[in-house]
């Protein structure tokens, strides 16, 4: 089929990859090119960068509006990071499909990954679902699942869900069909993370904190009130005052709202990480 691609961060790669091989891509789309690190060069978005190596033709307008009209039997969109307007999703033949990273309807949204992770979920996987003016609304025309590991971390799980997703969407598409209608009744939301969430409330349980660790890796990670950014935790089953020190040996233990925290790195505001047995209250 001829396919029109819509994607931005690594996450997408993959499922390019893959429609590649077996489709024929008549554009690729991608969020422009951003300004970052110290330098605020511009820098390519991954999809932009894979589709330039795969010689394929890329549009990056700054509005999706701007898009014009390519002949194509379907259209692909995987985190493209705006919605599709109605313009949009009418150019090809058959609409558009989604690879969206959660067991829909739950964790509709922005943050499916990091949601899951955060609110302690075992199980989760990626849907192929149709694409309708609506918050992933769509029909779903196939599911994948995978377990979550007890202690992983945001970056493992969207890799593990980035290929899964782009075995799951060749196979909807060697078999497209309407799909099955999403119930609504039962959709959950994944609302984009902020920076202030990765703020430490000691009154939580440990295994709570912990948590969120797995998820905000890499960002925001979890602070302190003083910004001290902290690493390599574990849970304990130590009590204490939450959010006073029990022990400073070759790491800090915390206390929390039921259990404790262990902490083996922290890493300063502008400093370097170092081992947490050189933290002093």
């Amino acid at each position: 089929m001829r396919v029109l691609f819509l994607g931005t961060p690594q996450f997408a790669v993959p499922t390019l990859e893959a429609v590649a091989r077996e489709h024929e891509i008549v554009l690729v789309v991608a969020q422009p090119d951003k300004p970052s690190g110290r330098g605020m060069q511009l820098h390519a978005p991954p999809v932009a960068m894979r589709a330039k190596e795969l010689g394929l033709p890329l549009a990056q307008p700054a509005k999706i509006r701007e898009l014009q009209p390519v002949d194509a039997d379907i259209g692909v969109v995987i985190a493209y990071g705006k919605i599709l307007p109605p313009s949009l999703l009418a150019i090809p033949k058959h609409g558009f499909i989604n690879v969206h990273a959660s067991l829909l309807p739950k964790y509709r949204g922005a943050a499916p990954i990091q949601r899951a992770i955060q609110n302690g979920e075992t199980t989760t996987g990626v849907t192929i679902m149709r694409v309708d003016e609506e918050l992933d609304h769509g029909a779903m025309l196939d599911v994948a699942t995978l377990d979550i590991a007890p202690d992983e971390h945001t970056p493992s799980l969207a890799s593990r869900l980035s290929t899964l997703g782009a075995e799951a969407l060749l196979q909807s598409l060697a078999n497209l069909r309407e799909g099955t209608p999403q119930d609504h009744s039962q959709a959950t939301y994944a609302p984009k993370i902020e920076k202030e969430e990765g703020l430490v409330n000691w009154n939580e349980p440990a295994h709570v904190i912990y948590d969120k660790y797995r998820a905000f890796d890499p960002w925001p990670g979890i602070f302190t009130a003083d910004g001290i950014k902290l690493f390599d935790l574990s849970v304990g089953d130590e009590r204490g005052e939450p959010g006073s020190i029990i022990r400073i040996d070759d790491e800090v233990v915390f206390a929390t709202g039921e259990g404790s925290l262990h902490v083996r790195t922290i890493q300063r505001p502008g400093k370097s990480r170092v081992p947490a047995r050189t933290f002093r209250p």
